[in-house]
């Protein structure tokens, strides 16, 4: 009897994605998978709710790619990540200042963390998301500017990766999948390709 994982080994998966941490994931999910990338402008309407903004971005992301053109056996994933505080949606930083300012605006408060997905076939799609609650310790300035200083924030939402040093030193609690922060939901992820195989004619 093959395994749920060597059935899913059988599709060609692309991700649309240049994140080193969303294709790391993806390889511990030990599936091959090719990386192609197209530019898209992302936007969103501004009365949308931010719980829906993921999920539509990562629709947006599939979108500029052409289904028809995808294999019997193509699968795309695209992604996208966003934080929220106190129901404001907290983007990447444009620089380092402002990227210390996002960590005192962290500090001591529990913020949500949403990864929206999208699985696109030549015949079908299907757009999910996980949600996560993570709680940070009270931050002093030091601890801040040595992460700002010693890492790169400001390719990350809420400018901070919580598998890196401010992760292990500053994060009290996460409710929800630790994977989801990083940029993937990837027992979420596993699932939902399983049920979208199982509908495939390939």
């Amino acid at each position: 009897m093959k395994s749920r994982l060597s059935k899913l080994q059988r599709y060609n998966l692309i991700l649309a994605s240049r994140s080193p941490r969303r294709q790391m994931l993806l390889r511990g999910l030990d599936l091959v998978f090719e990386v192609k990338v197209k530019n898209t402008k992302e936007h969103f309407p501004d009365d949308m709710p931010y719980e829906q903004v993921p999920e539509f971005l990562a629709k947006l992301k599939a979108d500029a790619f052409d289904q028809e053109q995808l294999g019997a056996n193509d699968i795309l994933i695209t992604a996208d990540t966003i934080v929220v505080l106190d129901g404001e949606i907290i983007g990447k930083p444009k620089n380092k200042e402002a990227a210390r300012e996002m960590l005192k605006r962290l500090s001591g408060k529990e913020h949500t963390v949403i990864t929206g997905v999208c699985l696109t076939g030549k015949d079908d799609q299907k757009v999910f998301s996980a949600r996560s609650e993570v709680l940070f310790r009270e931050l002093n300035d030091q601890d801040i500017a040595y992460y700002v200083d010693e890492y790169n924030p400001l390719d990350k939402a809420g400018s901070y990766g919580i598998q890196e040093w401010i992760g292990y030193v500053a994060i009290e609690r996460i409710s929800g999948s630790f994977y989801n922060v990083m940029g993937l939901p990837t027992q979420m992820l596993f699932e939902e390709l399983i049920r979208f195989t199982s509908k495939m004619k390939y």
